[in-house]
């Protein structure tokens, strides 16, 4: 019966995890080194941006989107957000931080990739609804924050994918 041994080293700046595989006698059978995701760099960073802009521009010029920022109370608004949030915390923990329980090791690397990729995915949302003029945070802040969070639903779950590309 073979034994997985597995560690976690950084390499270049990098966390690896370097799983060695031993046959019924300890004898090495296979020992091989594979990224360990579980960090949020730059280049993730820059994922979530593009990300979130593929959702978030074409449902972003839709009327119907406005319109449902203006006539939706503050309570589903938050139930969206919190809907959102919930998601990404959920693909991450799936994605990154399910396997040997790591989320017990990097729940803090957890919680900054969670609330990245929405605050990210919001900000992208909010200039592109700002840039065409559906997002009036000068004169109707409330009625700018309905519709990005709105819009920041659909752009965080590709944000989340997109973070997943390696």
């Amino acid at each position: 019966m073979a034994k997985t041994k597995h560690e976690v080293l950084r390499v270049g700046g990098k966390l690896k995890e370097i799983i060695t595989v031993h046959d019924s006698k300890g004898k090495v059978v296979h020992h091989f080194m594979q990224p360990l995701m579980v960090e949020f760099h730059w280049k993730d960073l820059f994922q979530v941006v593009v990300g979130a802009s593929l959702l978030a521009i074409p449902v972003a010029f839709t009327e119907e989107t406005w319109r449902l920022g203006a006539s939706l109370p503050m309570n589903n608004i938050y139930g969206i957000l919190a809907l959102s949030l919930a998601f990404v915390a959920v693909f991450a923990f799936y994605h990154y931080y399910k396997e040997q329980n790591r989320i017990k090791h990097y729940f803090d690397e957890f919680l900054k990739r969670t609330i990245l990729t929405y605050v990210l995915s919001f900000c992208v949302v909010g200039l592109i609804l700002f840039l065409i003029q559906q997002a009036p945070w000068e004169t109707n802040a409330l009625l700018a924050f309905k519709r990005t969070v709105i819009v920041t639903f659909p752009a965080s779950m590709s944000a989340s994918l997109a973070d997943t590309l390696k």
